[in-house]
């Protein structure tokens, strides 16, 4: 694996630690602004929002950057809004700060994905993009435990500086190892990004994102709450709950790089199932630390085995176009996260218990095997037309647009053979 994917790990361990981080301070964050812990999960809830609205949005502004620069530009707007959020006076202008680093989130893991496929062999590429991932997981093993910890000792402001200087050392990797590639033949072109969402598969790829992430987030999302008050651990063990949680994520990813090169919808249909039936059983083992304990480890890592097939996925579907339809699939990662953290707290308030955002994510990620069923589906019955073309051609590319003229040419060329033939005896039978 190229050098560059260690930069691009760099910067992913800065957002994941601050994509993360939060959810073991919700308490400290609710106390300091004087709001509940439901009411504080709008933190949570908000930096989903805005990379589901970041990730397209600052893609389009990019088109006409190289990809290695707007990079670098986005990791500068990542570092200004965890200052922002470090020094924010209010509860309003810490959201504003998340939102306004979670604008980079959504971008610098679609291009970077992009990235990353490009430094390496075809059948290497969901490898390279669980490497880059790797950044990610890493951070929930330890800079979310690490700042944690800091945010419980030294305040919560003290960790999200330290994540901004996070920011900077992944800006400074990418300037140095990340190499100057090639922009697309022709540039990134909107019209031709945005044709690739007329591909079915696209869509129900970036659909399995939404629900089987999301149920990872229902239950995560109140992690500590529900340990503290229903498996009744203390404070300070949250932060080697999400070390374990942290873990899982690591192994998870890798695992699901490995096989989503091997075999992609199978890996989906094992791990999204697998996920639905962990999150349900959470609901029990809630009750025991250590059966809660092995169960995170399990959520961690069925969860984040989707990540690299669902990006993969994504790619080979948009083939031609992938840039936008890379960003907005990590967009909907987090569309998932604010979609699940929302029901979490919705269920909560309700009165149903700390528990019952489990059921939430178990519903979520059940939801999501069933569109990765008709996935499948639909692409075993492209292969077994009678044609023969059983490859799914993203639309909007020069293969597909090519495709209506090559149908032509073939009518025509088998037009001119029949007109050419030599006539044969009315007793003989003509067989082709």
């Amino acid at each position: 694996m190229p050098l560059a994917l260690l930069a691009l790990a760099v910067g992913a361990f800065g957002i994941g630690t601050t994509e993360f981080v939060i959810l073991g301070l919700l308490p400290e964050v609710a106390g300091t602004y004087g709001v509940s812990i439901p009411a504080a999960g709008f933190l949570v809830t908000g930096y989903a929002l805005g990379v589901v609205l970041g990730a397209p949005l600052m893609t389009v502004l990019g088109t006409r950057i190289p990809r290695k620069r707007m990079l670098m530009l986005l990791m500068g707007l990542f570092i200004v809004g965890n200052v922002l959020s470090a020094l924010a006076p209010a509860f309003g202008f810490m959201l504003a700060g998340r939102v306004v680093a979670s604008l980079a989130h959504g971008a610098f893991f679609g291009i970077g994905a992009v990235v990353a496929a490009e430094l390496v062999a075809p059948e290497k590429k969901a490898g390279a993009i669980a490497m880059m991932f790797t950044g990610l997981t890493v951070a929930n093993v330890v800079g979310v435990p690490l700042g944690t910890l800091v945010g419980q000792t030294l305040g919560w402001r003290v960790t999200f500086l330290i994540v901004a200087a996070l920011g900077v050392a992944g800006l400074v990797g990418i300037a140095r190892l990340v190499p100057e590639l090639p922009r697309p033949e022709g540039g990134v072109r909107i019209r031709r990004e945005l044709a690739a969402f007329r591909n079915v598969q696209v869509l129900l790829a970036m659909a399995m994102t939404v629900l089987g992430f999301g149920g990872v987030f229902a239950a995560i999302t109140y992690i500590t709450p529900m340990m503290t008050n229903v498996a009744g651990f203390a404070d300070s063990s949250v932060t080697w709950l999400l070390v374990l949680f942290g873990l899982g994520m690591v192994a998870g990813n890798l695992i699901g790089g490995r096989y989503a090169d091997r075999a992609l919808m199978p890996m989906l249909y094992v791990s999204l199932g697998a996920l639905a039936v962990t999150l349900a059983v959470f609901t029990l083992t809630a009750h025991s630390k250590a059966g809660a304990a092995v169960t995170v480890v399990l959520i961690g890592a069925l969860g984040f085995a989707t990540v690299p097939p669902l990006q993969k996925r994504v790619l080979d579907q948009a083939a031609g176009a992938p840039t936008l339809a890379s960003a907005v699939n990590i967009g909907a990662f987090n569309l998932g996260n604010a979609l699940a953290a929302w029901l979490g707290g919705v269920v909560i308030s309700a009165g149903l218990g700390w528990t019952a955002p489990n059921w939430v994510g178990a519903a979520l990620a059940a939801s999501a095997l069933v569109l990765a069923l008709v996935s499948g589906a639909l692409e075993r019955r492209t292969a077994g037309r009678p044609d023969g073309r059983g490859a799914v051609v993203a639309a909007g590319t020069p293969e597909a647009s090519a495709a209506p003229e090559a149908s032509a040419a073939r009518e025509v060329s088998a037009a001119r053979e029949v007109s050419a033939a030599p006539e044969l005896p009315a007793a003989v039978p003509a067989h082709r």
